[in-house]
């Protein structure tokens, strides 16, 4: 097979995910077969609901080998989940369905069967554990991959949070020089070698006007040193920059990607800029981890009215690797 498939976790059955699968399978623009991971049973409820008619071809996975991939149908892995409606309340009942799920996807990677996934929403307050900010620390865990990093795609300027999903109060304590350095390296050499581009980057400071009165100016004792390191090492990187500045049109048109101190410093801009035209790719595996760049989104559940845009440009980006 020429193009390998891209396995596909569908995550938390009571969200937006099924619908915009559904609309972005139907364009059948992708050289790259899909696998679906999900409930049988909740995707017919949810067809019926939505009113999709879509063929599932149901594939036997015995632990080694799998049947026959299908180009026009819906070449689907069953888990079982068993509920009476289309639609429910997000609960810990998806719990055990939704790491079976990455248990399954996981398999297939190690067998070589693909080196492509992607995965659907997942509620963070009832699937992951305390330890996990995301589900970027959760792979990472499964992996054993230690340095791993969240790039929030888009061809024109991505972003990438040095923090993920914690606390702002405790933020600080995560940037380190190590940190920012081993972020940054792990991105660069993601550019240059999945996208053959050496790319220009730009780093935000921590405080506003990357300026502080406190006896640690992390701006200045932390972030200049390891930016001066990283240009030793040739990398085309600037900074600090004020993160309230750095995102105007004629400093961002500038560079590649930015880099920020922490999550809502660069997602907020990057949402606001380009909506649901960006992907959330996970560096740092032995594979390489997308997720669309939305929630569950619980009060559109139903509606059919979600986009399928990030959903589509995850797979698109996948088909052509």
């Amino acid at each position: 097979m020429k193009h390998k498939p891209i396995i596909i976790v569908a995550g938390e059955p009571n969200s937006i995910f099924l619908e915009i699968f559904f609309k972005t399978f139907k364009l059948n623009k992708f050289k790259s077969p899909l696998i679906l991971i999900a409930s049988k049973e909740i995707m017919i409820l949810q067809m019926e609901a939505l009113k999709f008619k879509i063929e599932i071809n149901l594939l036997k996975f015995n632990g080694k080998s799998l049947s026959k991939l299908s180009k026009n149908k819906i070449n689907l892995i069953n888990v079982d989940f068993h509920q009476t409606n289309a639609f429910d309340s997000i609960s810990f009942k998806s719990k055990k369905y939704i790491e079976k799920s990455f248990d399954v996807a996981l398999n297939l990677i190690r067998l070589n069967i693909s080196k492509k996934l992607i995965n659907g929403p997942i509620s963070k307050k009832f699937f992951l554990k305390k330890q996990f900010f995301g589900i970027t620390e959760y792979l990472g865990n499964k992996t054993q991959s230690k340095n791993v990093a969240m790039l929030i795609y888009n061809k024109y300027l991505s972003v990438c949070p040095l923090t993920t999903h914690i606390p702002l109060k405790s933020v600080a304590k995560q940037i380190t020089k190590k940190n920012i350095i081993d972020k940054i390296l792990l991105i660069n050499e993601f550019y240059i070698k999945k996208l053959k581009i050496r790319p220009r980057i730009a780093i935000t400071g921590l405080n506003p006007h990357c300026e502080s009165r406190s006896l640690l100016d992390e701006d200045k004792q932390i972030i200049v040193p390891s930016i001066n390191i990283l240009k030793n090492k040739n990398l085309l990187i600037d900074g600090p920059f004020p993160a309230d500045t750095v995102f105007l049109k004629n400093n961002r048109k500038k560079y590649d990607l930015i880099v920020g101190m922490y999550h809502d410093q660069v997602l907020t801009p990057m949402k606001t800029l380009f909506e649901y035209d960006a992907i959330n790719i996970t560096i740092g595996l032995p594979f390489i981890r997308i997720s669309p760049d939305h929630g569950p989104n619980e009060s559109m559940m139903g509606k059919n009215l979600s986009n399928p845009k990030s959903l589509f440009e995850a797979i698109k980006f996948l088909d052509n690797r």
